[in-house]
């Protein structure tokens, strides 16, 4: 058996290309086949100034768990970025270190939303806006690069969108519904100027789909994206619906979940959609340095073999485990330590964008 070595591009692959825009597509769930992962090497001291080794510890054990699986594909820039990133995964078969120049970690956010052609046969890159949620956290501007440098890399159909969205705000099941969030899509410092009806045409157009379902958002405390559906609501290829709760009413984290909860039926009602719906516990607070973050089972990644969930050495990291491994029997699920990582405000699914598997197998 050969040693297991990283792979460290300095030219694109030649693969093949999607020749033509306008064929029906559509955006596969993230349990459906992938090709690849695409990640970005933690780079950024502002995001982790007290704990960026620790964070990398982090990483490399969830890049680890992805490439089990399929590729890995992680950005990593150029110079000394690119230098920790090659030594940190060295030894870690199925990991490409690929030379694109980020800002920051959250690849979910600003790698492109992937569409795949309903015969299977072509990939589209959507390429929403990108102003790092609403303008927070500048610069930004590598960040807005990534889905067009990703579409050129693997050329692929790369398809800009005239509207502010991250990828983190999209949930989708194989029959084409969307859960989104008002407060995140909705926010004026994304899409200022524009009508929720105008937003939310903009986005079937885009992603080629008939429903979205709206929750009101904004409910875990420390969260900076205004409300990502990736923290509160996910899909199960059974149908049933996960959804962040606690049972503390003292929680005051509770009404706001409890309010997306009512969204959620309500929504599912409308369409006399009547799956089940699950809660899936959030853990007991969990600080850093005296401030809380976002702590939530919901930002769960899926690959092709395991779904891998955040843990942070709360009592209902276990809990929260096996409540994910029932509704996915054809997956393994592992627990990997993210409280670190979390001290950026994010987990393992705001870290990942899926690469989706065409049918001729790249």
């Amino acid at each position: 058996m050969s040693q297991p070595s990283i792979t460290r591009t300095g030219s694109q692959p030649s693969t093949a290309e999607s020749k033509t825009n306008g064929v029906p597509a559509h955006m596969p769930a993230e349990w459906l086949p992938h090709a690849a992962t695409w990640l970005s090497w933690p780079r950024n001291q502002d995001t982790w100034p007290h704990n960026l080794n620790a964070v990398r510890g982090e990483f490399v054990e969830l890049v680890r768990a992805i490439a089990a699986g399929e590729p890995a594909r992680v950005m990593a820039g150029h110079g000394p970025d690119l230098d920790s990133a090659d030594q940190a995964l060295r030894g870690i078969a199925n990991v490409e270190i690929v030379p694109i120049q980020t800002n920051d970690a959250w690849a979910r956010d600003y790698a492109p939303t992937f569409l795949i052609s309903d015969d299977g046969a072509q990939l589209v890159a959507l390429d929403w806006h990108y102003n790092a949620w609403g303008g927070k956290y500048p610069p930004y501007d590598d960040d807005q690069r990534v889905a067009g440098n990703i579409a050129k890399w693997i050329r692929c159909h790369h398809q800009p969108v005239d509207l502010c969205l991250e990828g983190g705000a999209l949930e989708i099941d194989d029959n084409n519904l969307l859960l989104c969030t008002r407060t995140c899509a909705f926010d004026p410092h994304r899409n200022p100027g524009r009508t929720e009806a105008d937003i939310e045409q903009q986005m079937k157009r885009a992603l080629q789909l008939e429903h979205i379902v709206w929750l009101h958002g904004d409910a875990l405390i420390g969260d900076d994206t205004d409300g990502h559906i990736d923290q509160l609501a996910r899909f199960t290829p059974s149908g049933t619906i996960l959804y962040a709760w606690t049972d503390q009413s003292s929680d005051p984290q509770h009404d706001g979940l409890a309010r997306n909860l009512k969204d959620l039926q309500q929504g599912l009602a409308d369409l006399g959609d009547r799956r089940p719906l699950l809660p899936l516990p959030i853990p007991d607070p969990v600080f850093f340095r005296n401030v809380q973050i976002p702590a939530c089972y919901c930002n769960f990644y899926i690959t092709n073999t395991h779904v891998l969930v955040p843990a942070f050495g709360a009592r209902q990291d276990e809990l929260a485990c096996s409540i994910i491994a029932e509704q996915f029997p054809r997956h393994e699920t592992l627990s990997l330590p993210s409280t670190n990582l979390t001290v950026g405000l994010g987990s393992f699914h705001c870290l990942t964008q899926q690469q989706p598997r065409l049918r001729s197998g790249e």
